[in-house]
Formats: structure tokens, C-alpha cells, sequence
């Protein structure tokens, strides 16, 4: 099944933030968050519905080897990136946005 997937504003702007953060530390690491990031957003799509239900409808899948977060909602065939997460971080923030 094609699934359209919505990357919601904010959630573009942490992925932005989080890979200057991991750039400015080590040249490469933020690509290696970048790839990370894509697999799992490739997994998202792939299967949805094997990640955890965390809040209500909202789903989550963790990242290999760096702590983010996906926070998505599936509704029908589209799938809603509602943050890239660093879970750490107070869930209130992501929380707000639903």
C-alpha cells in the first residue's frame, strides 16, 4: 500500500536543529543522524502499525544509536510526522501539537 507521508513544519525544524547540533560536534555525525532518521521513517511507512501507541493515537519509533524520537499519527493512508523528538525532552511539547 502507497502511503503518503506529511512531515508537519515543526517537526522539519528539529530534524534541521538536531543535525546542525550533531554537525557542530563531530563533521559526518549529523549526516549519520540524518541516515538513521531515514531508516526509520523508511520503517514508519513500510509498517506503521508495529510501533507502540505512547499518547492517544500517537505512535512512536526510537532511532538507532542517537535519542530522537518519530512521533507520527496514521490516518488511513497518509502517516503525520508530528515530531523528531529528543527524548529528553519534555513530551508536553510534542503533545500540544495534536
Amino acid at each position: 500500500m502507497k502511503r503518503e507521508l506529511i512531515i508537519r513544519p515543526e517537526a522539519e525544524a528539529e530534524l534541521a536543529e538536531a543535525f546542525e547540533w550533531y554537525e557542530e560536534r563531530v563533521q559526518g555525525l549529523g549526516s549519520e543522524f540524518l541516515i538513521s532518521v531515514d531508516a526509520t521513517v523508511h520503517a514508519i511507512t513500510r509498517k506503521p502499525q508495529q510501533f507502540a501507541k505512547v499518547h492517544k493515537t500517537v505512535r512512536r519509533a526510537l532511532l538507532r544509536r542517537f535519542p530522537y524520537a518519530v512521533f507520527f499519527l496514521v490516518e488511513g493512508t497518509r502517516i503525520i510526522i508530528l515530531a523528531f523528538f529528543h527524548v529528553k525532552r519534555d513530551p508536553k511539547h510534542w503533545q500540544e501539537r495534536m
